[in-house]
């Protein structure tokens, strides 16, 4: 159970190799009823600091030295499942974005962002869900489109979806907020909220971030599809 869930505010490790950013983060979240429960100034101590804290959250700058935030982002992930990693980098460059979310990160923010942006990436992302910065995502989108032109065999696992299910999958992978899902098939938004458990169980996905890496890498959403430029809504 997220804390989220649980009705409690998250718990947030910042990792970043730049004092004056930490302290920044520290700050506008703790300001927002968010505990900062503490910080790494590279991969080496994110991924220590992780384990021994267990965050809910981890806020992971990309560029920081002897580990960088993407294999952090990769270690921590495979030693707790269960937690959430919000990348903020000043790079908005498309193989950071693909080897984040390829990396299991769940957000994927500039460090631009404004104070309530980022409480709010970080409250959303403890509920499970993920969040991408829209002049980001558009890249992300036609990034996988053009990848999936040249590979387009729908991967086996997506056989294990109903009909209703692969409809859900393609257009949350164009960007669709579970409100708008409901209102695009006639549906209340608990059915949808069902329908979107069950694809992330049975294709194994942590979150809306993953659907829509799979989605552009197997094929189903391809270049020219309606709404396939649309940014995922929070």
């Amino acid at each position: 159970m997220t804390t989220a869930a649980a009705g409690q505010a998250p718990r947030v490790l910042v990792a970043d190799d730049q004092t004056l950013i930490r302290t920044g983060f520290r700050l506008i979240l703790t300001a927002r009823g968010i505990d900062v429960v503490g910080e790494a100034a590279d991969g080496e101590e994110a991924l220590a600091a992780a384990g021994e804290l267990r965050p809910d959250v981890v806020l992971m700058d990309i560029r920081m030295p002897n580990m960088d935030g993407l294999e952090a982002t990769r270690r921590i992930l495979e030693r707790l499942p269960d937690c959430r990693v919000l990348i903020l980098t000043t790079f908005d460059l498309d193989r950071y974005v693909y080897t984040a979310l390829s990396a299991g990160a769940s957000g994927f923010l500039l460090k631009d962002v404004t104070p309530e942006h980022l409480a709010a990436a970080v409250r959303l992302v403890d509920t499970g869900d993920a969040l991408l910065a829209p002049s980001i995502t558009r890249r992300l989108v036609e990034r996988f489109a053009s990848e999936a032109a040249r590979t387009p065999a729908v991967h086996a696992d997506l056989a294990t979806l109903t009909p209703r299910e692969l409809e859900v999958l393609t257009l949350l992978a164009r960007g669709l907020s579970n409100a708008e899902l409901a209102a695009e098939l006639t549906l209340s938004e608990a059915t949808v909220k069902s329908h979107v458990a069950r694809i992330f169980a049975k294709l194994a996905l942590r979150d809306r971030a993953q659907a829509v890496v799979l989605a552009y890498e197997t094929g189903l959403v391809r270049p020219g599809d309606s709404g396939a430029s649309r940014p995922p809504g929070p």
